[in-house]
């Protein structure tokens, strides 16, 4: 075992909002996680081979990990030092990583999976009544695997489950190999495009395998075809016939509700592919939990709703629409630190009052209007390009950020606006993305300087007056 704590900044990420979440020294390329689960016990033995490239020498490497009996770490396949302390899991190999080097560390782990405690409540592995879910947002990922817990550090996965077969697993990833045993099954998912720890999720229940385009869990299929056949729409806007395999688990219980609130998944992906460009991942997985859930949880290529969602009403469709926003603004498009946040928030909000305008609701612009009047009423002390770590999920990040899209629409005109989202979404694919880097390509749009409007928009608590009001 390790005798002290590793030098200091070896533990930290050195983000402005969750430092203590993120470890320097290292990026990490791969994550290969084996998990063994038994569902009522909530018992996890589990394994990660972690492949990650030094960024300067290492004699010590750190992770985040949650509370889980260590049973042995080996690095670069040799038995290591290490020690436990908190919610970190500091790494002695026995020879120093020179930089530039690629190394792997393998922990294998037993224990009780639980949520990570946090400012925002507990996040990450959940019991079900009768399952588990991951729901890791922002800090929430060491609850099931340990990791380099920082969004802009995304990462390929190989994730294999285990357990009764009974139940049906979904991980954040394509299906390649389904197997079952007298009592068990076991499902690998693969995730090749980058993906941040907290975007990686695990559901497990008994559900229903609902195809609502393409392959369903029955037939593992390897990487999906996603070409797209491409034309011209109304309005000048790309039209986009999807080819995205889309299925959800559903409780046989609210299999009629699901049916009509999720009726219209096609048509909302092929309305987001007009406006992003083509959906950036192989597939895209509805989970519908048997209990409620608070809110949505967004996942890379999945969303999952509660029971509460469902009605048959389509009461909640909005939320289903932000949902799949994300896979482009958030998922593929990940911000390099927490600070812009507005980034995935304000463009899924958008979407949204896109999507309502689309289907012969409230236009955008009255939708603009309605949320402008209530978030003026409220207190005037909130930058979004810059919000504060408590305020990351504030309301008025996200409605705010849709409100600074729709005068961004106005100062550049629909044809350069709706340009600009597709070429956004296209030039930082499964990239990091910050303010300052959306406002650069704002204004290459444009062909002209916009610091003002953006400074009254992003960094002035004051509301400004919304265009056309």
């Amino acid at each position: 075992m390790i005798s002290k704590a590793p030098a200091p900044g070896a533990d930290t990420s050195g983000d402005p909002y969750l430092p203590a979440h993120g470890n320097g020294g290292y990026r990490t390329r791969h994550y290969d996680l084996t998990l063994d689960y038994k569902v009522a016990p909530n018992r996890l033995s589990a394994s990660a081979v972690i492949t990650a490239e030094a960024t300067q020498a290492l004699s010590r490497v750190s992770l985040d990990f949650g509370e889980f009996r260590i049973n042995r770490v080996l690095v670069d396949g040799k038995a290591a030092k290490y020690l436990k302390r908190g919610v970190k899991l500091h790494v002695k190999p026995a020879k120093s990583i020179p930089a530039g080097a690629v190394f792997t560390i393998e922990v294998h782990y037993v224990g009780n999976p639980r949520p990570v405690g946090s400012r925002w409540g507990d996040v990450g592995w959940d019991e079900l009544t009768d399952g588990a879910l991951v729901a890791s947002q922002p800090v929430g990922a060491p609850s099931w695997f340990p990791c380099n817990d920082h969004p802009a550090d995304k990462a390929a996965y190989r994730v294999s489950v285990t357990t009764a077969s009974p139940y049906l697993v979904a991980v954040t990833g394509t299906l390649v190999e389904r197997s079952t045993s007298a009592s068990t099954t076991r499902w690998v998912f693969e995730r090749p495009e980058p993906t941040a720890t907290y975007l990686m999720s695990v559901q497990i229940g008994r559900y229903d395998d609902v195809e609502l385009t393409g392959r369903g869990w029955g037939s593992p299929a390897g990487a999906a075809g996603r070409l797209l056949s491409l034309g011209f729409g109304r309005g000048g806007v790309e039209s986009v016939t999807p080819t995205v395999p889309q299925h959800a688990a559903v409780p046989p219980r609210l299999r009629r509700a699901f049916e009509r609130d999720f009726g219209r998944q096609g048509r909302m992906m092929e309305f987001l592919q007009r406006l992003f460009g083509p959906y950036p991942f192989a597939e895209y997985v509805i989970v519908i939990t048997d209990d409620d859930l608070d809110d949505p949880i967004e996942a890379q290529g999945m969303a999952i709703f509660g029971a509460n969602h469902v009605d048959g009403r389509r009461t909640h469709e909005r939320l289903v629409l932000h949902e799949l926003a994300h896979q482009w603004f958030g998922n593929s498009l990940t911000v390099a630190d927490w600070r812009h946040i507005w980034l995935n928030e304000g463009f899924a909000t958008y979407a949204e009052w896109l999507w309502s305008e689309e289907i012969g609701g409230p236009s955008a612009a009255a939708l603009a209007a309605s949320w402008y009047a209530r978030v003026k009423a409220k207190p005037a002390d909130v930058r979004i390009a810059d919000p504060g770590v408590a305020r990351m999920f504030d309301e008025r990040v996200y409605k705010r950020g849709g409100l600074t899209l729709h005068a961004l629409r106005a100062e550049l005109g629909d044809p350069a606006f709706f340009a600009l989202l597709k070429s956004w979404a296209a030039e930082y694919r499964h990239g990091l993305v910050t303010t300052e880097a959306f406002v650069a390509a704002a204004e290459a749009q444009a062909g002209r300087p916009l610091g003002a409007f953006f400074t009254r928009w992003l960094h002035t608590p004051a509301l400004p007056p919304l265009p056309g009001a």
